[in-house]
C-alpha cells in the first residue's frame, strides 16, 4: 500500500468501528453532518402498539417521563440495532426487519386488527405510513424528534465517504462536492440520495454501520 486510502464518516463513530478502519490501514476522519432535537410530546397520543423506525425515535420516546407506562405495550421496529436497544430498556418488540417495507408488510399481513402509534421524526419517509393507511390499518402519527442538519466544509482530500442517512447526504452536498470518490452507504434510501450525484455508490448488505466499515475495507484492501 503506497498510501493510506483517506476515507470520511458522515458521524462520530464507536471507537471499536473506527479502530476497525485503522486496523485495514485506512486514515479515517470523522463528523456529525446531522444532529437530533427530541420534541416534547403527550403520552396520552398514544393509541394503541408503537412503530418506531430508527434508534432515534425511540430515544425520543424515552424522554418522556410516561413511558414506562407502555412496556406492555407491542412494540414493532426497523433496525436490528434500534430492537436490541427497546429490549435493553425492557420493552416487548414483536417483530422487526431492516426495511420499513418489510415491517409494514409484517404489520399488514399478521396485525391488520390491531390499532397503532407511530412515534417518528419530522423527514422520515412515507412508506410505512403510506402502506399502513391504503390497508386500512388504524394508526395514529406523533412526532417525536427533529433532523437537524450540521453542514461541514472539508478542505483535505478524500478518497472515501461512508454515508448512514439520506439526511447525511444533503447536509454533505451543502458544502462539498462529490467527483471521484467512492461512497459507501448503509441502505438504499441512503444510495438514492446520492443517485444524481454519482455513480460511485457501495451498498451495505445489511443496514448497519458495521457492514458499511466491512464494504469499505473490503474495496481498499487490494489499494
Amino acid at each position: 500500500m503506497e498510501r493510506s486510502a483517506r476515507i470520511l464518516a458522515t458521524k462520530k463513530l464507536q471507537p471499536n468501528q473506527r479502530q476497525y478502519l485503522l486496523n485495514a490501514g485506512l486514515s479515517v476522519t470523522e463528523a456529525d453532518f446531522i444532529g437530533i432535537r427530541y420534541k416534547p410530546f403527550k403520552a396520552e397520543g398514544i393509541k394503541g402498539n408503537l412503530i418506531f423506525t430508527s434508534q432515534n425515535g425511540f430515544k425520543a420516546f424515552l424522554e418522556n417521563n410516561e413511558s414506562d407506562r407502555y412496556k406492555d405495550r407491542k412494540i414493532f421496529c426497523v433496525g436490528q440495532k434500534t430492537r436490541d436497544g427497546i429490549v435493553s430498556e425492557g420493552y416487548n418488540v414483536i417483530a422487526f426487519s431492516d426495511y420499513a417495507e418489510e415491517l409494514s408488510a409484517i404489520i399488514i399481513q399478521d396485525f391488520a386488527n390491531e390499532n397503532f402509534t407511530f412515534l417518528s421524526g419530522n423527514i422520515r419517509r412515507d412508506t410505512l405510513p403510506e402502506a399502513l393507511k391504503k390497508a386500512g390499518i388504524v394508526f395514529n402519527e406523533i412526532e417525536v424528534y427533529e433532523t437537524v442538519l450540521t453542514p461541514h466544509k472539508i478542505t483535505s482530500p478524500v478518497d472515501g465517504l461512508l454515508f448512514f442517512s439520506p439526511s447525511g447526504v444533503v447536509s454533505y452536498l451543502k458544502e462539498n462536492n462529490i467527483t471521484n470518490q467512492v461512497c459507501f452507504c448503509i441502505g438504499t434510501t441512503t444510495a438514492q440520495a446520492l443517485q444524481n450525484v454519482t455513480e460511485n455508490i457501495i451498498v451495505a448488505n445489511k443496514p448497519s454501520i458495521e457492514n458499511v466499515i466491512i464494504q469499505c475495507i473490503n474495496y481498499y484492501k487490494n489499494y
